[in-house]
């Protein structure tokens, strides 16, 4: 081998080294506090906006009390909760920038549901129920006094008429798994993970996503959904297998909730 050639070698290895390098320290840690914090101010944002809206058809006297039953209400401001929060972290970025920063495959949205997907949902939920008893009975264990049984506020009272149950149906076990996964596991998680360790991108995630249920015991228990959550969206590439056990979990506490109390459960 001539000594030119060999010195062509020892280059190419030294760049590869420090390509490596590189790549190990490209991690931008100011984005772990700056994507949650944007999230949060999305989500903050469009409560004051539905308050306000709310306020101002009270001043016109035109309550939407006075014509969508209670349920109906819930519902739509349910929907136009998660519809801006989404909008808001998509579009306001881009009315900026001139150009969208997030795109489908961010989301986890690049394609349709999968067998696949369906194959596995039933599994990780039985792997994540498993998982939270053991969890669950390790922090009773170490805090007596937790309130592990404390019931979920889930936004709905107990409904006597079916087209309010279902309407907590589709809010609870629709809209809400595909809202929270678009927002969490989808736009948080996949913008944090192209940042940070996809580690510690999922317990960022999850951290938040257990805040903003405001229960501690609910926050144990979807702080380790999430974790399971962002493992199957990392490796489906996709946020649907998650949105399936989102939706099995939520079917689950809506029974409880609403179907078993009415069949003398």
């Amino acid at each position: 081998m001539s000594e030119k050639s060999s010195g062509k070698r020892k280059a190419y290895a030294l760049l590869h080294r420090l390509r490596r390098g590189d790549e190990r320290h490209k991690y931008n840690w100011h984005m772990l506090w700056f994507q949650p914090a944007w999230v949060a101010g999305a989500y903050l944002a469009s409560n004051l906006i539905i308050v306000v809206l709310l306020t101002i058809l009270q001043w016109l006297h035109m309550p939407l009390s006075s014509f969508l039953r209670p349920s109906i209400i819930e519902t739509v401001i349910a929907t136009l909760i998660y519809a801006l929060t989404i909008a808001i972290i998509i579009f306001v970025p881009r009315m900026i920038r001139g150009r969208f920063s997030t795109d489908l495959k961010t989301l986890g949205l690049d394609r349709l549901i999968s067998w696949t997907d369906i194959g596995l949902a039933p599994v990780v939920f039985l792997a994540y129920i498993s998982l939270l008893a053991i969890v669950m009975a390790f922090v009773t264990a170490v805090i007596p006094e937790f309130p592990a049984d404390q019931a979920q506020n889930v936004g709905f009272q107990a409904f006597g008429m079916p087209a309010d149950n279902m309407l907590a149906f589709v809010t609870l076990v629709v809209l809400a798994p595909l809202a929270e996964e678009t927002l969490f596991r989808g736009y948080l998680y996949g913008k944090l993970k192209g940042y940070v360790p996809a580690v510690v991108a999922a317990l960022v995630t999850s951290l938040l996503f257990a805040i903003a249920h405001l229960q501690w015991n609910v926050g144990i228990d979807v702080f380790v959904l999430s974790l399971f959550l962002c493992g199957l969206r990392s490796l489906t590439g996709s946020i649907w297998a998650g949105v399936l056990v989102h939706m099995i979990k939520n079917g689950v506490a809506y029974f409880i909730l609403f179907i078993l109390p009415f069949i003398g459960g």
